[in-house]
């Protein structure tokens, strides 16, 4: 029976794990055993991340949305109220983007909310 050698397997997973770890400093990029560490809690890190990415990015919808209707003279949570009331279904990252980008359109859904909060504060003084 003939021997197995396993350099070449080896040697392709080792350049697998330095490849991923280009970049770091120290021995983290070129020490396998240091890259194997820092790459894993890399990976950890990214997978993480991910899904906070999706919360930061709505944390700062809201704050620019709060930001344009405080302008206006009205709070975000009111504002959200009233856009629910009057019907409109627009996320946040699009009322945030026309709020930055679009002001007419961003007052004109301002004030159909406002207009819906009246009826609605009306409908409950009845």
């Amino acid at each position: 029976m003939s021997r197995v050698k396993r350099g070449v397997t080896t040697k392709a997973r080792h350049k697998k794990i330095i490849k991923l770890a280009k970049g770091y400093r120290g021995r983290a990029k070129n020490c396998f055993r240091v890259a194997i560490q820092r790459v894993e809690k890399g990976l950890q890190y990214a997978y993480r991340d991910r899904r906070n990415k999706k919360r930061d990015f709505r944390a700062l919808w809201i704050q620019r949305i709060n930001a344009a209707v405080r302008e206006q003279g009205l709070v975000y949570s009111q504002f959200i109220k009233g856009i629910k009331l009057a019907g409109i279904e627009l996320n946040r990252k699009m009322l945030s983007e026309l709020a930055i980008h679009n002001a007419e359109a961003f007052t004109e859904i301002l004030n159909k909310a406002k207009k819906a909060l009246e009826e609605d504060i009306k409908k409950l003084a009845e």
